[in-house]
Formats: structure tokens, sequence, C-alpha cells
């Protein structure tokens, strides 16, 4: 049933980081209700839907606003990702859900935040994660920034930070008994990532350049490398242990690659790790190094990262609907998390749900009438 067995979350549909939150807490047991617009604009992908159920409302109409609230007071969260004061000016802002619910926890997902200088501009996560700082060390030393995908802005400083929030909130209304708002902006999650680096450079053990430093590829021993077949290898070869391990499975004798910490020999022991890893493929390297304390890993491909051993032993990855995706994430040893269907279609639900969340059926015939809800055809 999972740890969040028979809290109830209404989502309004957005795109991406929300809807990746939505279904973490999905996979932990929540009912989630996904609330999808008429025009079908905003369909996140499939991996983002499951667990869910879907209902066609027009909240643009004063029927779909009634009938959302007529919801919330069913709720135990609703989560929107709409820009600041789009639900007010809808009528389903925070204050017109406590009206029908006061214990609602309303999570608000955003780029830059429901306040501050830029809350009403439009970005996406590279802009987000530019001026949190989190842009700048990633990539090559001399060479320009380069995006890490939308993983820090969108997933890890969204929609994870957005569950955490959620999830706090409900701890804290067991004791209060109240709702509150839950502001999570991705700037403020993508800036929390670099908490640590903060740190190190008050330390002196970070330089704000990017990769010149013990973990940004600056370090030979903590960077990547091609094989023989043109993939690659990822070697964390840190501490002493580790790194004598990886000279060893190089065949590198220590006294010609110079000392570790020795920054002047960087640049000749990385052209030496260079020539070496091209001598091998990914999988005779991966072999080559299994057992040790070398920490070398094989570069997977996101097709290929399933059907690693260990992902397959651990059960990393899952297989929903045919569409292989990662598992439930973290891990319950009483009450795990699971993956209780695919994503629905836009409407699937609709007539079903709006019965769940307490409408007549009366009032969903009426709805469904004016075209204020829609149900999808089967």
């Amino acid at each position: 049933m999972g740890p969040l067995a028979g809290v109830r979350v209404i989502e309004l549909a957005s795109l991406a980081p929300a809807p990746f939150a939505c279904a973490m807490l999905a996979d932990m047991g929540a009912d989630v209700l996904r609330i999808d617009r008429p025009s079908r604009e905003l369909e996140a992908p499939l991996t983002l839907g499951r667990g869910k159920r879907s209902a066609i409302l027009d909240l643009k109409k004063p029927a779909g606003r009634g009938a959302l609230l007529r919801m919330v007071a069913h709720a135990d969260i609703l989560v929107e990702g709409n820009r600041p004061g789009v639900a007010e000016r809808l009528g389903i802002g925070p204050e017109d859900c406590w009206e029908h619910n006061p214990r609602l926890v309303y999570g608000r997902m955003t780029g830059w935040g429901q306040t501050g200088l830029l809350a009403p501009e439009v970005g996406h996560d590279i802009n987000y994660i530019a001026i949190a700082g989190a842009l700048h060390p990633v990539g090559r030393v001399g060479e320009r920034p380069v995006p890490p995908v939308n993983f820090v802005g969108d997933f890890g400083g969204g929609g994870m930070l957005l569950v955490v929030g959620l999830v706090s909130a409900l701890v804290e209304r067991a004791r209060s008994g109240r709702g509150q708002v839950v502001d999570a902006a991705m700037v403020d999650g993508a800036a929390l990532l670099t908490s640590c680096l903060h740190g190190m450079i008050a330390e002196g053990w970070w330089v704000d350049e990017r990769g010149v430093n013990l973990t940004d590829g600056g370090a030979p021993f903590y960077d990547t490398y091609e094989t023989s077949d043109r993939e690659y290898v990822a070697v964390g070869a840190i501490e002493p242990r580790f790194y004598a391990a990886l000279l060893d499975g190089l065949g590198l004798d220590p006294a010609t690659v110079g000392p570790q910490d020795d920054q002047s020999s960087w640049p000749a022991m990385r052209e030496r790790f260079r020539e070496v890893f091209k001598i091998r493929t990914r999988a005779e390297w991966t072999a080559h190094f299994a057992g040790t304390e070398a920490c070398v890993s094989p570069v997977l491909r996101l097709t290929e990262a399933p059907q690693n051993e260990h992902n397959r032993t651990r059960g990393t990855f899952v297989e929903v609907a045919g569409v292989p995706q990662p598992a439930p994430a973290p891990r319950f040893s009483r009450t795990p998390g699971a993956v209780s269907a695919g994503a629905p279609r836009p409407g699937q639900h609709t007539v079903d749900a709006l019965r769940d969340w307490g409408l007549t059926a009366d009032e969903i015939d009426d709805l469904t009438q004016q075209g204020v809800a829609v149900a999808s055809a089967p």
C-alpha cells in the first residue's frame, strides 16, 4: 500500500516537475487524481503519469471551478504549477480552497517562486539553475557551461523538493490540524543542491571555476574515459587506497604518474589514463575492475541501464505497460511503494473519479452535458 496510503492528492496538469512529484507520491501509495485540461495541451510523458487517475475539467468555467472546490473538501494535497497569481485569478488559490478545506496542503511548483523580482517572468530549468549558481560549475575547464539535461532544476531542485515540502507539511498538519502553502521554487532547490560547494569554497577546498576541482572533472582520477569501442567508463578513485587500486588495475607504476594530490602532475596523469583506457572495450574494463576498489564503472546509456546486473538484482527499474522505467524510491521496510498502474489517458476516469471525490451522478451528468467535464473514449 505504501507509506502514503490513504492520502488523497489533486494534481492540476502541468509540465515536468509537478507531475514527477505527484508520480512519486503515487508510488508511495497516495491516491492521485490529475485534473487535465479539455485542450490536453499539457500531457506529461507516460512515466510521469504512472499510478494516477485522470479527469478532464474546464477550470476556466465557473462550473468547473465549483466542481474542483467541491473535490478539494476531500483532498489532503493540491498541487499546481501555474505562474504566480493564475490560480487566484481562476478562483482556486489557497484561500479559495481553504474555505472548503482548512486542512488542505497547497503545493505550488514554479521556477522563480511566488515572490521575488523574477517571480512573474517565464523561464526553464537552464535559467533557474543559471542564477542559482548550479550551472556554472558544470563543464570542462576553459569551456562554456554544459546544461546537465534538466535534472538539477526540474527534477532534483524542483519535483523532489516539492515532495519533501508536501510530506513535511502533512507531518506538521498532524500537530496543528491546519494546511499551508508549500512554495517550491526550482531556483531555491537548485541553490540548495550547491550547499556543499559553498562550504568548500569558504574552507578553501573548492576553486570557483569549472573543470579544475576534485569532483568536476578537474582531477584525472574522477573523470570519464573513452574505451576502444567508443564507449566510456567512469572513474571515481578519490581515496588513496582506491587510487592505488586504479593504478594497479591499469598496470601503471605510481612513480611514473606522479603524486595523486600534486595538481601539476594531473595533465600528464590524465593523458596516461586516456592512453591505457583506449586499449580495451568498456565491457572488458568492467570485467577487469570487477571486485576491486578502483571505483571504475561503465557509463551506461539510458536504454542500457535497466539491463545492468546490479540494477536487475536490486530491482532498480521496472516495466510498466511495456515501458522500462525507474522503480519507486526510496524503499520502505514495512510499507513498500509500488507502481499501481500505467499512465492514464486524459479523461480516462472522469466519471468514476468525480463520483469518488464527492460529486453526485446528477452533478456529473450536468457537467458533462455542459462540456465542463469530459470523458475520453475507451
